[in-house]
């Protein structure tokens, strides 16, 4: 009974109370102890009703506990409680968000079950959840069944039918043909028809088809929304039409639509890609000013463009201030600007971002592994080559601690060069590391060593070596 004595009831407790109760608590488990110690008032004539269940099924499907909601159903079935449509579907949605389609299938079919007859949007919703899941064949199952059945086709549900057509390029054909046949059927398309149409077509590279029927928006009165005017700055950027998709934008913004994060960053991304980074530098200011969050494809994109530019230096301020923003670089975006000191011959700075990037705990994992071993090595080699050999040893050995893969190439080069510099021992010692790890011990390097220790008259230290390394290769 420690429920009951959780909340000290007024005498006569109401629905509006507990319904008040619950919609103020954001813990779950809070709200479920509410709930219950409200039926515990059953006793004193007090009875749960729509409202309450409804609400507490709602806050069970937000925290992902979809068992305790399926269980309350049962509950209002028994108490003769009214059970709607909208109480069934919230718990589709909530499996949906989940990617759980074939649950939403399932308790969509308990519907009938509880006395509760779909109405055609119920339909909808469980035909949006399978299409959103790409669950495209049982969607296209589901759709007939939905006629057979006699369920009127509506703008709708015809909007979600060609939204699956449009899933792949080989069934967009068919997704212009409804929408082509709509009208003659006493169906207008709607914004969303020609936005998911646009959106589509701009994917599959049908950038002049796209442009047509962005036109033919204006002349049936749907307004393109922020989501088509991005589709479409897209799709020309995609395919090179820059001064295009500039235009486009210039004219949702004189329309009073505001671009989004992704209408920035897909013109970013054609700016970057046409070698105009300093466009999209201002459009990154325009974004700040108009207090919309950069996320991580919009500095990943601008930061890529800079290096291409060999802007290496903005490209390692961009990614400071992504940092300060609070968004963690990643090995793809650190290996971006590593390698672009490295084209510059800034060696002692691409080891100072390679350090960085180890303090920041990035580490090699199963997608990354090549990433890491690719400018590990460069900036050895590099740095050994350029003279830094002490810096370029100190990161040799630190490479080889961490488990790094050291290729020919930069073993060849740090004996080189540590021959030339007379430094033998660690000459030495590398090269036997190179010889155990397997590598080929090309003719420069063998080169390098005889003559290392002919020039450092040290002909003995020779003789007895190499014999023994030979025979270990």
């Amino acid at each position: 009974m420690a429920t009951r004595s959780m909340i000290k009831w007024s005498n006569k407790i109401t629905t509006s109370q507990v319904e008040q109760l619950i919609r103020a608590e954001r813990d779950v488990q809070r709200a479920m102890l509410i709930f219950d110690s409200a039926t515990a008032e059953y006793g004193n004539g007090f009875r749960h009703d729509e409202k309450t269940f409804s609400l507490i099924i709602s806050k069970l499907v937000s925290a992902n506990q979809f068992w305790t909601a399926e269980e309350l159903l049962q509950r209002m079935k028994e108490e003769q409680c009214n059970l709607t449509e909208d109480i069934f579907l919230s718990i589709c949605r909530g499996y949906g968000r989940v990617h759980r389609p074939l649950d939403s299938v399932r308790v969509f079919q308990r519907m009938k079950r509880f006395q509760c007859k779909p109405s055609p949007k119920s339909y909808v919703t469980i035909l949006d959840i399978l299409v959103e899941e790409n669950q495209l064949k049982l969607a296209l199952r589901f759709y007939k069944h939905m006629r057979e059945i006699g369920v009127s086709p509506t703008v709708a549900s015809l909007n979600v039918l060609i939204k699956a057509l449009c899933k792949n390029s080989g069934t967009m054909d068919s997704a212009l043909q409804i929408f082509y046949e709509m009208p003659n059927r006493g169906y207008d398309p709607d914004s969303y028809t020609y936005g998911t149409l646009i959106n589509a077509l701009c994917k599959w590279g049908k950038i002049g088809d796209a442009k047509k029927l962005f036109e033919e928006m204006e002349t049936k009165d749907c307004s393109p929304s922020v989501i088509t005017y991005t589709s479409m700055i897209h799709g020309l950027c995609q395919s090179e039409h820059l001064d295009e998709a500039f235009g486009l934008f210039e004219q949702m913004v004189g329309k009073g639509i505001e671009p989004n994060v992704f209408t920035f960053s897909s013109l970013m991304d054609g700016f970057c890609k046409s070698g105009c980074s300093s466009q999209a530098m201002e459009l990154l200011d325009m974004m700040v000013r108009k207090r919309l969050r950069p996320n991580m494809i919009t500095y990943s994109t601008l930061i890529h463009g800079l290096c291409k530019e060999g802007k290496v230096y903005e490209a390692l301020e961009t990614l400071d201030r992504m940092k300060l923003q609070g968004l963690k670089p990643d090995a793809g975006l650190y290996g971006k600007i590593i390698a672009g000191f490295c084209d510059k011959c800034k060696f002692q700075e691409a080891a100072n971002s390679l350090d960085e990037m180890i303090l920041e705990g990035i580490s090699p994992n199963r997608l990354t592994w090549s990433i890491h071993v690719r400018i590990h090595n460069a900036v050895v080699q590099g740095l050994a080559v350029h003279g830094e050999i002490n810096r370029a040893c100190q990161l040799y050995l630190s490479t080889r601690a961490r488990g790094i893969s050291i290729d020919a190439l930069t073993f060849s080069a740090l004996v080189r060069y540590l021959f030339w510099k007379g430094d033998i021992d660690k000459a030495a010692r590398v090269f036997e590391e190179m010889v155990h790890d397997g590598c080929a011990l090309d003719e420069e390097t063998w080169k390098a060593v005889v003559e290392g220790f002919v020039h450092l008259e040290k002909g003995k230290e020779a003789a007895n070596l190499l014999p023994e390394l030979i025979r270990e290769q």
